[in-house]
């Protein structure tokens, strides 16, 4: 069995995509090694990852396996990473694998081919631009592995393997068909078909890191499908670290890195952060972030327990850009100087969410549930692991099960035993239900009697819970289950409409009117180890936002908490905290952060050939400080001294008990604060 040799990653990295057309002349003319090395040197880089073939299909150094691209005369990989080498810059080396058009070109029948004989690529049309998809069940994967091997032999000092792109859909190839029928899947089922394409991606896995580590056991290998699904551990036998894609300006937004973090932090693996200087996305050239933003994005990774990477993409001529590198060093100015304080750090949270996808694979890559439990997780300032079914639930205090958790027998013995040391359980809309029927398959203060038949209706909490604005009962936007408080306290009443919009029963414009008297049944109930939503409150806040039922959520989850709630603060909303404990120092390290993000342009069809069009960009611009920071901490290690870091000047406390009690008079971007035990 094939053991991947983990590997520690640098803080300071860039990825720097090449993708280039062959219709550009000059390709790497302009390089200059002493401009190369100045420029990375200025920006406080520590490792770049450089291209030996891009997604057009062409390599960048002398090969005999693929094509060099045609005007390329000199050997650009090897500039680069002797360039490097001399001034102690990690080299990571870049092969596109999942889409190659040279490759396509020539062997059209590797390309993964739909259900319906239309091919897979980044455009359905061959006249329109895009990359094409090749199949890794076809003679393709022998080639690209010849390609690595290949690569992995002239640079054998190069600081890792990066094969991008790693997709393989349900494909009905020639190779792809005969083995199905020869293995008895029928093609024509999707399931069957899905399940055939991941026996694929594990050979690709298998056979592209055996590539890359054919003369060095050692060599670090990462395979970029954007970040790891939740759950999909079985890959990461293949995996040397983790880098997790997330460019808040391309339509991840800035909420999307913290939840990937929580759950990579957890996988044994290190891992860097990768978003880009870009205003939008990859390949935008002439585009750029305000340093400000950069400056925080870099802040959140470390704050998360991650090392950081920007993206860039190298002009054909093989210069860096010299605004690119100028905005970079900003960022990477601080990070060299918080080092210290993130070196092996880990998470000391107290609170974690069972990812539904763990639970349920076939709800998708991401669900909103996991996505809104994450959000109102960040802005109540309480901070949280990821888990899926692998990780141990006992390190935690608060088990959160988001909206669709259904409980399997085996699931269900854990989180009784959960319950029974001590922990806490929070659950929502049909978590905690039987997978097969709508019972309770653990036993909550509730009598259950199905899912409601109004969509929506309508809440009115008791008043402890009740938003500060509000004393009427608020739309609930997705439907509940009908549940009675029994031997808890109610969370509040459901109120129905009068009915349901449809056919000639409307009424206004959206929704009907609630009716005077409440139904009969709960929003939900709260003992002293249970609580639970009967609506499902994390995927209405994840797809509507209200900051009412915000509101409610918080008061019931802090309360619920009590003592158990690690961090309260009068941060703002859009503030953000951390938790990290670095075991080897004796310390733990509590990361403040703070940015104003807004939502600027618009919804625009694009022209000239551009494969995205444009939506409104979440962006940072100004860094305005804030003042007056009170913090609580409740921890439960005695405290001899408390630092803010990088500055390493001390910091007045008040010590009660476990609760500890700092001040700070203004906060910008960043703070780290250093408790020593």
């Amino acid at each position: 069995r094939h053991v991947m040799v983990k590997h520690p990653l640098r803080f300071r990295q860039i990825h720097l995509d090449f993708h280039t057309s062959p219709f550009i002349p000059g390709i790497g003319e302009a390089f200059d090694k002493s401009q190369w090395q100045d420029r990375l040197q200025n920006a406080h880089v520590d490792s770049i990852t450089c291209f030996s073939s891009c997604h057009h299909g062409w390599s960048y150094h002398p090969t005999e396996v693929g094509q060099i691209h045609p005007h390329l005369n000199v050997d650009l990989l090897r500039l680069q990473m002797d360039a490097c080498k001399e001034i102690d810059i990690n080299v990571p080396v870049y092969l596109t694998a999942g889409v190659n058009n040279v490759a396509a070109h020539e062997h059209p029948e590797w390309r993964t081919i739909r259900e319906d004989g239309r091919y897979v690529g980044w455009q359905a049309s061959p006249v329109k631009p895009g990359f094409h998809q090749l199949c890794f069940n076809s003679p393709y994967l022998d080639h690209l592995c010849a390609m690595i091997r290949e690569t992995a032999t002239l640079f054998p000092e190069a600081d890792g393997i990066f094969l991008d792109i790693i997709n393989q859909p349900g494909c009905c190839c020639r190779w792809c068909l005969d083995d199905m029928r020869s293995a008895g899947v029928n093609p024509a089922d999707a399931d069957e078909r899905a399940v055939f394409a991941k026996q694929v991606s594990l050979e690709y896995y298998r056979a592209t890191a055996e590539a890359a580590q054919h003369q060095d056991a050692a060599m670090p290998v990462f395979h970029n499908s954007g970040h790891i699904d939740v759950g999909n551990t079985e890959i990461l036998e293949h995996f040397s670290h983790l880098e997790l894609e997330s460019l808040p300006t391309g339509g991840w937004g800035y909420d999307h890195f913290p939840l990937s973090a929580a759950y990579a932090r957890k996988l044994g693996l290190d891992f860097l952060g990768m978003t880009g200087k870009f205003h939008t996305t990859w390949g935008e050239f002439g585009g750029f972030k305000h340093p400000n933003a950069l400056r925080y994005e870099c802040a959140a990774m470390l704050a998360n327990g991650s090392k950081c990477s920007v993206g860039d993409q190298l002009h054909p001529s093989g210069e860096l850009d010299e605004s690119t590198y100028a905005i970079i060093g900003q960022a990477y100015a601080e990070v060299e100087a918080k080092e210290p304080w993130c070196r092996g750090a880990v998470s000391a949270a107290n609170v974690a969410i069972l990812s539904v996808t763990a639970v349920n694979p076939a709800l998708g890559r991401e669900h909103e549930a996991d996505i809104g439990a994450a959000r109102l997780l960040l802005e109540s300032h309480i901070p949280f692991d990821l888990l899926d079914l692998s990780m141990d639930f006992n390190g935690y205090k608060v088990l959160i099960l988001p909206d669709a958790v259904r409980l399997s027998a085996e699931l269900s013995k854990r989180l009784q035993g959960f319950l029974d040391q001590g922990g806490k359980l929070i659950l929502s809309g049909e978590s905690g239900l039987n997978p097969e029927c709508d019972g309770f398959a653990i036993d909550l203060p509730v009598v259950h009697t199905g899912v409601s038949p109004y969509q929506p209706d309508y809440l009115l909490p008791v008043q402890e819970l009740q938003p500060d604005c509000l004393t009427t009962p608020f739309v609930m936007y997705l439907p509940s289950q009908r549940v009675k408080a029994h031997g808890g306290q109610s969370l509040g009443a459901v109120i129905d409409p009068y009915f349901n919009r449809e056919g000639d029963h409307f009424s206004s414009h959206q929704h009907t009117p609630y009716q005077p008297e409440a139904s009969g049944f709960d929003g939900g109930v709260m003992t002293e180890n249970i609580l639970y939503f009967s609506h499902p409150v994390f995927s209405i806040y994840r797809t509507y936002g209200a900051v009412i039922l915000k509101a409610f959520v918080q008061k019931a989850v802090t309360g619920f908490l009590g003592k158990t709630q690690q961090v309260v603060t009068n941060l703002p909303s859009q503030g953000r905290v951390t938790l990290m404990q670095q075991p080897a120092e004796n310390q733990t390290i509590l990361h403040l952060l703070y940015a104003n993000t807004i939502l600027r342009g618009g919804a625009v069809q694009m022209s000239g050939g551009n494969i995205r069009n444009t939506s409104p960009v979440e962006v940072i611009e100004e860094l305005n400080p804030l003042h007056d920071i009170q913090v609580t901490l409740r921890h439960p290690r005695p405290v001899s001294q408390v630092l803010l870091a990088p500055q390493n000047t001390p910091l007045a406390f008040t010590q009660n008990g476990s609760e500890i009690t700092l001040r700070l008079d203004t906060l910008c971007c960043h703070q780290m604060v250093v408790l020593k035990h």
